[in-house]
């Protein structure tokens, strides 16, 4: 069901993965380098550039950026990006990103995950092309996101929370990505009092 017109002024709905636990920052450092990524921690951020796979499981950021480059192409299904230590994401506009999450696990429908407690004026931006997806929920709970451009997730199951979100273009967005292992978020919560 579409809306005629936009909704403005309503009030903000609960965070729909409050109960999710923060994924662990510990582990040895990874590096950037090859075709082909694992999960694992990588230190000081990661910058994307050229043609990348994200192998599936979990990628943690503990500081720096999660950058990806002008013209890079970065694939990966499964993937989970935990961003702490005051990590942001910075996505190039010419980039082809395709990315999604798990459907199943802990973190099953989660695509991005920033750390609830870091905060602050800095803002996450996803920039993409028609050509590019995101498939699942980019979970910034404390923080601002920037969502700019026409693309979405595959059947536009692409879920943006935030504590801010600022968006431009047209993308479009699905009520029900249970299939891709993502929660239900109301659109709207109404409290009513009944005798």
């Amino acid at each position: 069901m579409g809306c005629k017109s936009a909704n403005t002024q309503v009030p903000p709905v609960g965070d729909p993965y409050a109960d999710l636990p923060q994924p662990s920052a510990a582990g040895t450092c990874n590096s950037t380098s090859g075709s082909t990524l694992q999960p694992g921690t990588y230190c000081g951020g990661m910058t994307l550039a050229g043609t990348k796979t994200l192998a599936p499981g979990l990628y943690v950021v503990p500081g720096g950026n999660f950058k990806i480059n002008t013209n890079a192409n970065i694939a990966g299904s499964g993937v989970t990006i935990y961003l702490t230590g005051g990590a942001r994401v910075s996505m190039n506009g010419n980039a082809t990103v395709k990315l999604s999450a798990p459907t199943s696990g802990t973190y099953a429908g989660i695509l991005f995950f920033g750390d609830r407690s870091d905060s602050g004026a800095t803002k996450n931006n996803f920039n993409g092309t028609a050509s590019s997806q995101l498939t699942g929920a980019i979970y910034f709970a404390s923080q601002t996101i920037q969502f700019l451009g026409n693309f979405s997730g595959a059947d536009g199951c692409t879920q943006v929370v935030g504590l801010t979100v600022e968006w431009s273009g047209n993308a479009n967005v699905a009520k029900d990505c249970s299939k891709y292992g993502m929660r239900d978020i109301p659109a709207v919560q109404v409290v009513r009092l009944v005798e």
